[in-house]
């Protein structure tokens, strides 16, 4: 599923135009981004939590030539999967 499907969906299932659709969709994620940008944890009952990362430095290989290279240390939003969706995705399976 794709944004626009997504919006369609809500549209949908609210009862609402699709310009509020987006409107609500587009707040949504504005607002789950502004959080993961402040560092806070962003939990969703039943779905899932959002975090930030911390990876720290080390020192790597270029595959092509092997020579030895710095990464920085870097943030990277992370998802963990709640125990509800996991434990439903499974269900789908049998």
């Amino acid at each position: 599923m794709n944004k626009s499907e997504l919006i369609k969906a809500v549209a949908e299932k609210g009862g609402l135009s699709m310009k509020v659709a987006k409107e609500v969709v587009h707040t949504f994620f504005d607002a789950h981004i502004d959080a993961i940008l402040e560092d806070e944890r962003i939990e969703i009952r039943g779905f899932g939590s959002f975090v930030n990362k911390k990876y720290d430095s080390y020192t790597g290989r270029n595959p092509k030539t092997g020579e030895k290279i710095h990464v920085p240390e870097k943030k990277l939003p992370f998802f963990k999967v709640g125990k509800e969706l996991k434990f439903r995705v499974d269900l789908e399976d049998d």
